[in-house]
């Protein structure tokens, strides 16, 4: 019996670690300096990572959900190396109320159930205080369900589709919403290329996508524009041609594109093999060096609606992209602004409530105006969507060009 005891003790560890393994959730913590080396070119800062948590009473933990992983992928690098740095910033100038301020970060794989899953894992299991994130607004309602239903306060830094916000009063974005940027393209179509006949090529199966053609298509019209064919893809697809030919057939002289870039380089490299030479037309969802690899030179000579131009004269955006460079060795695209920006405005929030509890912090984040982001000065309206302007940017050889703003 002696030498069966430890055998069975043996037996039993093994069917334990077995069961544990099984039970973890889908999406794990991300390891921080392997990821910002994947980012943008760039390296790992020099310094320990700002999301490290310490697990100790004197840190404030948020809760990161994002894209890490997946055709979507370098938004979510953009986005944790943007909060990484406003939060090494804030520790450096002394903290929170004399708490340090961490993050924990989960990669969604840019799939909504994912997302959910991650969001849920946050406030239940890591207690974090606020989440921030996503970028693409499918993965974003997911995650705002989780959310308003357990009472923490999410921000969204680039999420552009309006049903976020709308699913309570928890849920709150520094990044103006689809219908000023469907507005805002539509406005440059009609006055600025003086075009009057425009295709729409979609994403069925994207909220963002969706919700950009509901309203171009809409304000195109009323300005007196004509949408000259409508065709859909899904994320994921390769090959465009039967769409383009169709949308060929048409005629327009420039063609909507409201997608990701993922997506937008191959089209754009299709488009062109079948003659079409007419400019495409996009949203914020083209904002990624990725772009100019994918598309080439088929991209250049095409526009789209963004947050914010890295080229902006003024000190304290040349600063922002100054560090940014330094710490990750790439130009700050706008998902990384955003960001920057979601994650100050989560801090000044915290450094104003009374407390950490869910209703104050929800409370201080709506107080928010007039904070100077870098992706424009941050108003939240009654609905707690960003009022602020945007930026069209022309693509070039490996860079965009800025163009005009458009105020709302």
């Amino acid at each position: 019996m002696r030498r069966s005891v430890p055998m069975l003790l043996a037996a039993l560890a093994v069917m334990m670690a077995g069961c544990e393994k099984k039970t973890q959730p889908a999406s794990t913590e991300t390891d921080t300096s392997k990821q910002a080396a994947q980012g943008q070119g760039g390296t790992a800062p020099a310094t320990p990572p700002a999301g490290t948590p310490t697990g100790e009473a004197d840190t404030i933990l948020l809760g990161v959900a994002t894209s890490l992983t997946g055709g979507q992928a370098t938004f979510g690098v953009s986005t944790r190396n943007g909060i990484e740095m406003a939060l090494k910033e804030a520790n450096e100038a002394g903290g929170v109320k004399g708490k340090k301020v961490a993050m924990r970060v989960y990669d969604n794989q840019g799939k909504p159930e994912e997302a959910a899953q991650a969001v849920t894992r946050l406030i239940t299991q890591d207690k974090v205080v606020m989440v921030l994130g996503d970028v693409a607004s499918s993965n974003s309602l997911a995650m705002a369900e989780k959310a308003q239903a357990a009472g923490v306060p999410m921000i969204t830094p680039s999420s552009t589709n309006p049903s976020v916000t709308e699913k309570g009063e928890y849920i709150f974005r520094i990044c103006f919403i689809d219908p000023f940027q469907g507005y805002v393209m539509a406005k440059f179509a009609r006055e600025h290329l003086k075009v009057s006949k425009v295709a729409v090529l979609q994403d069925n199966k994207s909220a963002y996508s969706i919700g950009l053609t509901d309203v171009f298509t809409r304000k195109f019209t009323e300005m007196g524009g004509r949408i000259t064919s409508t065709e859909s893809y899904s994320q994921g697809d390769t090959d465009y041609r039967a769409q383009l030919t169709a949308i060929k057939k048409s005629q327009p002289e420039a063609i909507y594109v409201p997608g990701y870039y993922s997506e937008v380089g191959v089209i754009a490299r299709q488009a062109r093999e079948l003659g079409l030479k007419v400019p495409l037309l996009g949203g914020d969802g083209w904002d990624s060096e990725k772009l100019y690899e994918l598309g080439g030179s088929a991209i250049q000579g095409s526009y789209f609606s963004n947050h914010y131009s890295p080229a902006n004269p003024e000190e304290r955006i040349q600063k922002f992209v100054a560090d940014y460079k330094a710490a990750y060795g790439g130009v700050p695209d706008a998902l990384a602004a955003l960001a920057y920006d979601a994650a100050r405005v989560a801090i000044e929030a915290l450094k104003k409530a009374p407390d950490t509890s869910g209703k104050a912090l929800r409370d201080a984040i709506a107080q928010t105006k007039d904070f100077p982001g870098i992706a424009g000065v941050i108003t939240l309206d009654e609905n707690r969507n960003a009022v602020k302007p945007a930026v069209v940017l022309e693509v070039g050889d490996g860079t965009t060009k800025y163009v005009t703003t458009v105020n709302p």
